[in-house]
């Protein structure tokens, strides 16, 4: 009887199940510069090891440290559709360090995590490039991160991002809303447009109207305007908080839920915000959307900013010395309403 001999398989690597490590290497080289811009005296060791180390900054007596994590949502999606990815990872940042800062805390330093089903250095370069925008705009450090190449998981040419921002306030120094009284001003710090929520909608609208992206829209693209990245309102803030002590009450980021729903969070159960919506003017992005989409004014300001990206409530005493250091460091300010005492069956928030 003659024996049966098999050929011997081919040898496996993680290349062949879609993994591909050089790839991972390539792409820790190629984002290191970028980090290494956004170091604080505080890093003492960043991108490279196991963990990265923070030490706190010496000028606080009790520190307490805040955090926040957050994504970019289905924004994603629009960046796919027009290969425009160098602007998202602002978008990241943005979400996480403006959360934290609404507690009074200056950030410190941000992770990302980074997903795909196959790793395009290139695409993931400019995204992290983008994060390191962020992480300079915002004044923390980019000291580490996660990139998951997990082949099967994600459409080709697709990713998603998360954030991590950790940050640090003076115990006494904490912005709770706690202080917020009958009399205090609502001031509007203007959008750079849709930040990074109500893309869901947005894509929906761009689709059953059929819009053209690459048409001229107010001097810009369209594209570019839908685009457009997250405002970070950190060092403009940071410095109120330094020159003024005491004078912000409350901050409220003013993402999904637009301002009727994220100025009540800062608010006790018998205070009520009294919101203007004639004192700004609606930006043309949100008109366009508001236009093609035929979305109802509720809805709108449930969905979208609507042009306000972060509600700072103050004193009447100190509204125009706030509004003045922030328009001094480049914010558009608007007055946009007042706290109240809360009436029976009122909402927390009304906008007229």
């Amino acid at each position: 009887m003659s024996a049966q001999h098999s050929s011997s398989p081919s040898p496996l690597s993680y290349r062949d199940a879609g993994v591909d490590i050089d790839a991972g290497d390539a792409l820790v080289d190629r984002i290191k510069p970028f980090a290494q811009k956004t170091m604080r005296p505080e890093v003492l060791v960043g991108i490279g090891g196991f963990g990265a180390l923070t030490g706190l900054p010496e000028k606080y007596r009790e520190p307490v440290l805040v955090s926040g994590t957050d994504g970019v949502g289905t924004k994603l999606k629009l960046a796919f559709l027009l290969g425009k990815h160098d602007t998202i990872g602002q978008d990241l940042v943005a979400m996480s360090v403006n959360d934290i800062l609404a507690q009074g805390a200056e950030p410190l330093f941000f992770l990302d995590y980074f997903a795909c089903g196959k790793l395009n250095v290139d695409v993931a370069a400019t995204v992290v490039q983008g994060i390191a925008k962020g992480c300079e705009l915002a004044g923390c450090a980019l000291i580490g991160g996660e990139t998951a190449e997990m082949p099967g998981m994600y459409p080709e040419g697709e990713y998603d991002l998360a954030g991590f921002a950790v940050g640090v306030v003076e115990k006494s120094d904490i912005i709770d809303g706690t202080r917020i009284t009958p009399g205090d001003v609502v001031l509007g710090l203007a959008s750079s447009g849709a930040h990074s929520n109500g893309y869901s909608l947005i894509r929906k609208i761009i689709d059953v109207s059929q819009a053209d992206l690459s048409a001229d829209f107010h001097g810009t693209l369209l594209r570019d305007a839908l685009l457009a990245p997250t405002r970070i309102y950190v060092k403009p803030l940071l410095s109120v908080f330094r020159e003024l002590p005491g004078a912000v009450k409350g901050l409220a980021h003013i993402t999904g839920g637009g301002i009727v729903e994220n100025v009540p969070r800062i608010l006790a159960s018998n205070l009520v915000a009294r919101i203007d919506s004639a004192s700004w003017t609606l930006p043309p992005l949100f008109q366009w959307l508001q236009e093609k989409g035929q979305v109802e004014v509720q809805e709108m300001r449930r969905v979208f900013n609507c042009g306000i990206g972060m509600a700072v409530v103050v004193s009447e005493e100190d509204a125009a010395a706030v509004t003045a250091k922030l328009t001094e460091a480049g914010e558009t300010v608007y007055r946009i309403g007042h706290i109240a005492r809360r009436g029976a069956d009122e909402a927390p928030c009304v906008v007229g």
